[in-house]
């Protein structure tokens, strides 16, 4: 990967006026989607390595799904990632196990320190690169397109290629995350957006309106005066909300700290928030992230009015 040597370099404009603080805040929505995407994508990954393996994989992702302990399954998945990663050597691996491995590394990157997030995402991106390259053609090498070939390329993405489509987005964003300090890979949130909304004009509920909730958190890192598009983010949050039904808990967290304090709609920050700590977090395959959710949502009710 190229460093810029300036705070610009070659990205473009728009990112030059970022602050220092834009910058912070487009990490922690990004970490924080970063953790959603590995708890969302474990029970899939389970059943892609089951096939090569046996029954552990399942057990093991109910397990850390269905726990209620984050610190324990923070220590335990550097052995989830050993065994996926073990999977991808000798013969040439499926396109399936090197997406999976690429969401369960670049995922787990949000958990640990910078240099090795850095070293997961540069895993997990190769990773979903070759295995979105693998399912079609039109995936390979996207990131050595210009910015026009590179969207008449995803507009002819179809159904059969939602899937690594999302994979290669997720990854992708997660790098950018990993490598916040280069404005060139900050750049790159276009594509990644671009990405994430073709994955919802094709199948608008996939993965539970999950690309809504990327593009949520995307459209509100930057205020109106920058570029950011606040109302379409809230519509994106909406719609994630809608299509979990209520249940996946950290929507409703990610809209308050995103949407309502850009606003600085207190009421509806206030709401979103206490309906999360009132919620009962006990979901199938949706216990961990929504225990998360609820310690997140009472450290910011507890700031809100000193925000507010």
């Amino acid at each position: 990967m190229l460093r810029n040597k300036g705070p610009c370099g070659s990205a473009r404009p728009r990112w030059c006026a970022l602050t220092v603080k834009v910058r912070s805040k487009l990490n922690q929505v990004l970490a924080i989607t970063g953790l959603m995407s590995m708890l969302l994508v474990l029970s899939g990954c389970a059943s892609l390595i089951s096939n090569a393996t046996n029954q552990l994989a399942d057990n093991l992702s109910a397990a850390i799904l269905n726990s209620n302990d984050l610190d324990t399954v923070r220590e335990a998945i550097p052995a989830y990632l050993v065994l996926i990663d073990s999977l991808l050597v000798g013969d040439k691996p499926s396109a399936d196990l090197l997406l999976a491995a690429s969401q369960l590394n670049g995922a787990f990157a949000s958990l640990v320190d910078p240099v090795r997030s850095q070293k997961l995402t540069e895993k997990a991106l190769g990773y979903a690169r070759r295995g979105a390259c693998l399912q079609n053609e039109l995936l390979c090498n996207l990131e050595a397109l210009d910015y026009g070939a590179f969207e008449q390329r995803v507009e002819g993405l179809q159904a059969a290629q939602l899937e690594a489509t999302f994979a290669l987005a997720v990854a992708w964003t997660s790098w950018i995350q990993a490598h916040s300090d280069d404005w060139g890979a900050v750049g790159q949130l276009a594509r990644v957006k671009k990405l994430m909304s073709r994955v919802i004009a094709l199948d608008d509920r996939f993965d539970n309106g999950g690309a809504h909730l990327y593009l949520g958190g995307l459209e509100t890192v930057l205020p109106p005066s920058m570029g950011g598009q606040p109302e379409k983010g809230r519509a994106h949050f909406e719609r994630a909300i809608e299509y979990s039904e209520g249940q996946f808990l950290m929507a409703k967290v990610v809209f308050a700290e995103q949407y309502a304090k850009m606003m600085f709609d207190q009421t509806l920050h206030d709401r979103l928030l206490q309906e999360v700590i009132d919620a009962d977090p006990v979901v199938p395959n949706l216990t961990l992230i929504n225990v998360l959710a609820q310690d997140l949502a009472r450290e910011l009710l507890s700031e809100s009015n000193e925000y507010f």
